[in-house]
């Protein structure tokens, strides 16, 4: 094992040194799966990430990974360490921006590395990384095909969109990627396939359906309250159903497919008028006659 973990070191001799924090439930819906499935990820993710890194021009010795989880994990992995956090539902996701932030902190203050590779989607992180940066580090983050097109992106997810917009580089890693031990390029592997319309309609609405029954009142109202001032939907509601739309298709959504997708849970959550409420609103207004 020593010989093994020196032959690696020896190879990136001359590479600047990267140290990766990946959150497990980004990961998870990175890659379509789901957070239990995650014990099969970690033994390869050093490859995994090793060859996003590469295949998005950044040739890095990547030392080690900080692993954050919910989920109780007695995998002893050379150069992984686990953190445990608490559920996503517990706390909105608060326990990992704090142990993720502290780390990314402290790895930035005391020069511990060249670069840093974080693989969440958490807004908040934004100050965190800035000040990171401040202190010549550069902060990469793992992406989605949908960061290829960053003008999109930033109509259909805004707030994903800002967090991208601060990484030094984008790291696209597809979930095909993910499966396969990174080996392809994450661009080769979401050809779009011929569906029938009406057939992805249905199996939207499966998704979007199930999604809002298991809903509770209180979180149905909050979510309508606050629709009506915005015209996506909130980041954590998109992430939830991409993953529940990924598991019944095997196969990440078009641009296309996503925004019909929430026009969809818009409809459903606002009633059949909830779209061309939000287009009317962004609508310009008409010019005015004046009167002579």
């Amino acid at each position: 094992m020593k010989r093994t973990h020196s032959s690696h070191a020896a190879a990136h001799a001359g590479a600047e040194s990267c140290i990766a924090l990946i959150d497990a439930r980004f990961l998870a819906w990175l890659q379509g799966q789901t957070d239990t499935t995650q014990d099969q990820v970690r033994p390869q993710l050093h490859q995994v990430l090793s060859n996003a890194l590469g295949h998005n021009g950044l040739d890095l010795n990547l030392r080690r990974i900080y692993w954050y989880s919910d989920t109780p994990d007695d995998q002893a992995i050379g150069a992984q360490v686990s953190r445990a956090v608490l559920p996503h539902s517990q706390d909105g996701g608060l326990s990992m921006l704090r142990t993720l932030g502290a780390d990314l902190k402290r790895l930035a203050e005391r020069n511990a590395c060249d670069h840093i590779l974080v693989g969440s989607d958490d807004e908040r992180l934004i100050s965190l990384i800035d000040e990171a940066q401040l202190h010549g580090v550069a902060v990469h983050l793992l992406a989605d095909e949908a960061s290829r097109n960053m003008t999109q992106l930033n109509r259909e997810d805004p707030g994903w969109a800002r967090l991208l917009s601060q990484a030094d580089q984008r790291v696209v890693l597809g979930a095909q990627a993910v499966r396969d031990g990174g080996a392809r390029h994450a661009s080769s592997v979401h050809a779009a396939p011929v569906v029938d319309p009406e057939q992805l309609r249905e199996q939207l609405n499966t998704v979007i359906t199930a999604w809002w029954d298991e809903e509770p009142e209180d979180l149905r109202e909050d979510l309508r309250e606050e629709l009506q001032n915005t015209r996506g939907i909130p980041q954590e509601v998109d992430r939830q159903l991409l993953l529940g739309v990924r598991r019944v298709l095997e196969r990440a959504l078009s641009f296309q497919e996503k925004k019909l997708l929430r026009e969809m849970v818009r409809e459903r959550v606002l009633g059949p008028q909830a779209n061309h409420a939000a287009q009317a609103a962004q609508a310009p207004a008409p010019a005015m006659d004046h009167a002579e």
